[in-house]
């Protein structure tokens, strides 16, 4: 309707139209869709663009971990990932899908996939939508990756960055299928993290659109340049075409090609971005919060100054890494291999165990059982250091299990002391005293591991002489889905 024939009406006819037309806005109201694809789940977020709040979520585990032929390989199915997404998708109100106005995808950083250009993906038509599955690509090799050793990381060239290079990281991974399995590279035209083939698939691009986020986690990428060292890369032999093109995060890489679960045609499709960041970004409110995130992995994180540059080189043996985050600015971050999954490696310890005896008891029951134990334990002197998957400063560091006497060995000690454990070492790579000193008033905490346990929320606000707050809605899927919703 326009002004001119509401010109011409009463007022009350006028009020009754404007009343009218905001029903109508309600009604039609547009969502932002986030999608997080993490280690071990996918998360969807449908965020009201009116309210910046979400209305609908929805996660499910993805169980895509495969045995690869590879010694210290982890890789995942990338089939069953992009499965479970369209579940996750598909789970979501269509009417509400159909009023998705701009995609975002977040997802876990460092790995890499691989696929041919044009033919990575089929799209499939089924119960009144459409849907894209894999094609022509690879499996997904994860962050969790441990083929590339010590020995191999240190005859590969010195890269031009402030980031270390290690096992798990896209460009390492490269590196030792170019030295180990070539063969296997010549079969695909592209490369990129699982959240930029999402991406990827979604637009029809033609070559991945990479933002600085992931490109930093691959290794080999100048954050102070935004490019790849290109000259170091070419000078080893290194599959260059394969690189993605670096975009700025925050940046819309495409529009959807063709309606995708009823969201429509033509929707902007935001370049992928890291899950670390993502998560800080919808936890960190005030720029004097720190965020202590605890999923599969652990991070505690607080803002540099706008003004911060990083070194030029990375110290192999620092314990706190300097993460691209938005807009130049930069995060400081204590990056531990090991939080969630120590406890599900504890879970999968003793359900053997149990199976062994000849007895059942599922994980999540099992999970259930020892915090409740460990609930009853309001402290602990057996000490775990959990650091069983190593850490990037220090790759051959072990667990250890010390202390030990007949009155501390009931599962209730070992889960409080697995839990204290996984704070300690966090704490240790990055000393509470460096967050008072960089002004952080308060700790924000988020992820999958730490909403789950009670007894990793005691061990936080013991472990910090500040106030531990948890937010609500505070993931990678909102995070993005607020990253576009700020950016319309």
């Amino acid at each position: 309707m326009t002004f001119d024939l509401l010109r011409d009406q009463t007022f009350d006819q006028y009020i009754k139209t404007v009343i009218h037309w905001r029903c109508q806005a309600v009604n039609m109201a547009n969502y932002v869709l986030g999608i997080d694809i993490g280690t071990t789940s996918v998360k969807v977020v449908l965020l009201d663009i009116s309210s910046r709040t979400v209305t609908h979520s929805f996660s499910t585990p993805t169980k895509a971990d495969i045995v690869s032929e590879e010694m210290h390989a982890n890789e995942q199915l990338t089939g069953q990932i992009i499965t479970t997404m369209n579940e996750c998708i598909a789970s979501l109100p269509k009417d509400k899908l159909k009023n998705v106005s701009r995609i975002g995808v977040s997802g876990q950083m460092h790995g890499v996939v691989f696929w041919k250009a044009q033919t990575g993906c089929d799209w499939i038509s089924g119960d009144n939508c459409q849907f894209f599955r894999t094609r022509d690509s690879s499996q997904l090799i994860t962050w969790q990756d441990g083929r590339c050793h010590r020995d191999f990381l240190s005859a590969l060239p010195k890269p031009e960055s402030h980031l270390n290079v290690a096992t798990g990281f896209g460009c390492a991974t490269i590196f030792w299928y170019m030295r180990h399995r070539p063969g296997f590279l010549s079969n695909f035209t592209v490369a990129g993290t699982i959240h930029d083939y999402v991406v990827s698939m979604l637009c029809g691009l033609e070559r991945c659109a990479m933002t600085v986020q992931n490109a930093a986690s691959w290794g080999y990428f100048n954050t102070a340049t935004n490019q790849w060292n290109i000259d170091i890369l070419t000078d080893a032999g290194f599959p260059v075409h394969l690189l993605p093109e670096c975009v700025p995060s925050g940046c819309i890489a495409g529009q959807t090609c063709c309606e995708w679960h009823g969201v429509p045609a033509n929707t902007p499709v935001g370049a992928a971005l890291g899950d670390l960041q993502c998560s800080v970004y919808s936890s960190m409110t005030d720029r004097t919060d720190a965020v202590l995130n605890i999923s599969t992995s652990a991070q505690l994180i607080y803002a540099m100054p706008l003004d911060f540059t990083p070194p030029n080189y990375a110290d192999p043996t620092s314990t706190i890494s300097y993460f691209p985050y938005f807009d130049g600015s930069y995060l400081a971050v204590a990056a531990s291999l090991n939080g969630g999954n120590v406890m599900a490696s504890l879970v999968g310890m003793l359900s053997g165990w149990i199976s062994d005896l000849g007895l059942e008891l599922s994980d999540s029951s099992l999970y259930e059982t020892l915090i409740r134990c460990a609930l009853g334990v309001d402290n602990s002197d057996l000490r775990v250091s959990p650091t069983i998957l190593g850490e990037r400063h220090d790759p051959l560091s072990l667990g250890r299990v010390s202390n030990i006497h007949p009155s501390n060995l009931s599962l209730g000690h070992m889960t409080r002391a697995v839990c204290r454990g996984i704070l300690d070492n966090i704490t240790v790579m990055m000393h509470p005293l460096f967050l008072l000193e960089a002004g952080v008033q308060r700790i924000m905490g988020s992820g999958s591991a730490l909403s789950r346990n009670a007894v990793l929320r005691q061990e936080a606000e013991r472990a910090f002489p500040l106030p531990v707050v948890y937010g609500q809605d505070v993931d990678s899927a909102v995070g993005v889905a607020l990253v576009f919703h700020d950016r319309l």
